[in-house]
């Protein structure tokens, strides 16, 4: 295959790239700014340097159809929220590239965590309890039914923005800073106690190919995952194909899930929290064969992560010990010392040294916008709900029904 790796600032596009060049495909990369680590990996045929899907979508759109056209390129294989302008615009794309990813419908119902609650309760898939507000008021009401609470955006990532009395981002965002709309709603949930336990996967033609179940070892600031380790996946694939089959039963493209694990050693009691339909960090605990051949479809029974398997961002890991207490200092060095990093093998260093771009860019849009760190690293390629330059008047109705069907 000749393909294209879109959004290669994240750790997991670069693995992608890595694992696909290595068993003999052509990988193409882009982002909207040329520091992007994945394009600086040893496994590209060559980079491509785009606008923002989110701010200036015909110019994104026409950039990727040259490059496309240009490199002749097969297929393309979206690793963040730039999914959803490339499916929305599916249609404007050269004749014969594929778009791995679901429609822009689907995607769009997977996205909405209010839709997405909806959407698990139809398949039987366990969900905490949940109250949709759409105003301060409603907010304050719904917090106030549950001594113990969690709140989120419907349109949020990254463990950004979270509104909760338990737990270490316990006050970190003040209610008064959280505005509900009917445009953009909050969820509202019991909070469930229990690690958080992610699963990766991979789905073609409604079938799961490859899938990865994962406890985060490390976080940065107590939210997104920087070293992980495998953990048994016989709940969450079956949940995984449960999902599959109620949304879309042709659907094909990445996809991951949040779990929290409420029971107990060697009894896992999993509730579905929300959905990202796009890779995330477990695909780093698959072999790169396997990947290839998940992609391809060319898999007789589903490849699954080895319970026990464990990798970390190294350079992640050194960031965050400067803004751990000095006690977690021990847990540091130990992840450092014998927790396999993303990286080793590949003989790839050069691609993780761009890692401080990635952060430079992310510090100039929170600096410029007073927007969190975390946010800012991908504000210009999300997609909060909104209609999108040149969408078809089919999607546009699908996602009018999205909004209209949540809980």
């Amino acid at each position: 295959m000749r393909v294209l790796v879109t959004s290669s600032r994240n750790t997991f596009a670069l693995d992608l790239i890595r694992k696909l060049g290595s068993v003999g495909h052509t990988v193409f990369a882009s982002d909207t700014y040329d520091g992007a680590v994945g394009n600086h990996s040893r496994f590209l045929a060559g980079h491509l340097v785009t606008p923002s899907p989110r701010f200036e979508t015909d110019a994104f759109i026409a950039a990727v159809s040259d490059y496309v056209r240009a490199h002749d390129i097969d297929v393309i294989l979206p690793t963040f929220e730039e999914v959803f302008y490339l499916a929305a615009r599916v249609a404007d794309l050269p004749d014969g590239v594929e778009l791995y990813a679901g429609s822009f419908a689907d995607l769009a119902r997977l996205h909405d965590k209010a839709s997405f609650q909806r959407l698990a309760q139809e398949a039987g898939v366990p969900i905490p309890e949940t109250v949709v507000v759409t105003s301060p008021d409603e907010l304050r009401a719904a917090i106030d039914g549950f001594p113990r609470y969690f709140a989120r955006a419907a349109f949020s990532r990254g463990g950004v923005g979270l509104l909760t009395n338990t737990g270490p981002l316990a006050g970190k965002v003040p209610v008064e800073d959280c505005v509900p709309t009917p445009e953009q709603p909050w969820l509202v949930q019991p909070f469930v106690d229990g690690p958080m336990v992610c699963t990766y996967s991979v789905v073609v033609d409604g079938r799961v190919t490859a899938h990865t179940t994962y406890k985060a070892a490390e976080q940065w600031a107590h939210s997104t995952a920087i070293a992980f380790i495998a953990v048994d996946s016989t709940d969450t694939l079956r949940y995984t194909q449960q999902l599959v089959d109620t949304l879309d039963p042709g659907f094909t493209g990445q996809i991951s899930f949040d779990f929290v694990d409420h029971g107990t050693d060697g009894t896992p009691d999993y509730k579905i929290i929300e959905c990202n339909p796009r890779p995330t960090n477990g695909v780093i605990l698959l072999e790169a064969e396997d990947v290839s051949r998940a992609i391809e479809g060319a898999v007789d029974q589903t490849v699954v992560a080895v319970p026990g398997t464990e990798r970390q961002i190294t350079l992640a890991v050194l960031a965050d010990a400067f803004t751990e207490p000095l006690k977690h200092l021990p847990t540091t060095l130990h992840d450092l010392l014998h927790v396999r990093d993303v990286g080793a093998g590949w003989w790839d260093g050069a691609a993780m040294l761009w890692s401080p771009a990635t952060l430079v860019h992310g510090a100039k849009i929170s600096h410029g916008d007073r927007k969190e760190m975390l946010a800012a690293l991908g504000d210009d390629i999300v997609w909060n709900g909104e209609p999108i330059e040149g969408m078809r008047e089919a999607d546009a109705a699908a996602l009018e029904s999205v909004h209209a069907g949540r809980v």
